[in-house]
């Protein structure tokens, strides 16, 4: 029997609350209070979010291989290994861009309405997260994602090529005053990577921050709809008593109409008996 709650996730997000409140409705019905409110808590994903839940649980086991090779590509980092990390980092967004065209593939099959409108951005920027940051990979491989999200670090930025810096003194370049020209030439062409490097990570850092506000404000703004649609269901089962008493109340006064009709004519009768009895 299929799990509900993952089809409660990898089914379209605009029927999440419903869905929802069907399986703690069930739950309770069979006496399983702690279940209903663990169902209770579940809470909506977004669009994004919904996309990748789909990849992780349709397709496992390409999440598990972008996972192994965020490993390695971490092992580089630390390591310094620049041929390892260039090859690696290659690797990783082939890997992205392959994994969000098959979530994509897989929410349009799931959603046709949603096709050409996915978040593919989002998307690719919490699996980019996913190769990055190791607690994002596990939120992503448990298919329960509920926001996308972003890695505001430095790890997936590839680094220059670097040389070992040691104690020992380096070795004198043949050519002269050209070799020093050159070498100054290099130095200025180091210095304005690693600027132009320290201004793209403080962008990155930044722009993380404003994904994170605007993931948050786009949550809060779906729990302000999810509490407007809990109203409305309680509006509309209010209607609907509302509705039924209404139609009791009717049949109510139309009962009372017969009676008194019935009534009027037994008067009518009585009193032409009375008239016919006077004549008489």
């Amino acid at each position: 029997m299929p799990d509900p709650v993952v089809e409660l996730y990898t089914a379209p997000p605009d029927g999440f609350v419903a869905a929802r409140d069907e399986l703690v409705a069930a739950a309770k019905a069979a006496g399983q209070t702690d279940r209903a409110k663990q169902l209770g808590k579940l809470r909506k994903p977004t669009v994004a979010a919904w996309v990748v839940n789909l990849l992780a649980i349709r397709r496992p086991e390409l999440v598990d291989q972008l996972v192994e090779l965020s490993a390695a590509l971490r092992s580089a980092q630390r390591q310094l290994k620049g041929d390892a990390l260039r090859e690696l980092t290659r690797q990783r967004r082939e890997a992205v861009a392959a994994l969000v065209k098959e979530a994509v593939g897989l929410a349009t099959k799931a959603d046709p309405r949603n096709r050409g409108k996915l978040p593919v951005g989002e998307v690719e920027a919490t699996l980019t997260a996913a190769v990055s940051d190791a607690e994002v990979a596990e939120q992503v491989r448990s298919g329960r994602l509920v926001r996308a999200a972003s890695y505001a670090g430095f790890g997936e930025v590839p680094r220059p090529n670097l040389r070992l810096v040691t104690d020992e003194a380096p070795e004198p370049a043949p050519g002269g005053d050209g070799a020093g020209a050159a070498q100054a030439e290099q130095a200025a062409r180091r210095r304005a990577i690693e600027k132009e490097l320290t201004t793209a990570r403080a962008a990155e850092k930044s722009a993380g921050k404003e994904l994170d506000q605007a993931n948050k404000a786009e949550t809060d703004g779906e729990a302000a709809v999810e509490r407007a649609e809990a109203a409305l269901q309680e509006a509309e089962r209010a209607r609907a008593d509302a509705d039924a008493a209404l139609g009791r109340l009717r049949a109510a006064r139309k009962a009372a109409e017969r009676a008194a009709a019935q009534a009027q004519r037994r008067v009518g009768e009585a009193e032409a008996a009375l008239e016919a009895m006077d004549e008489e």
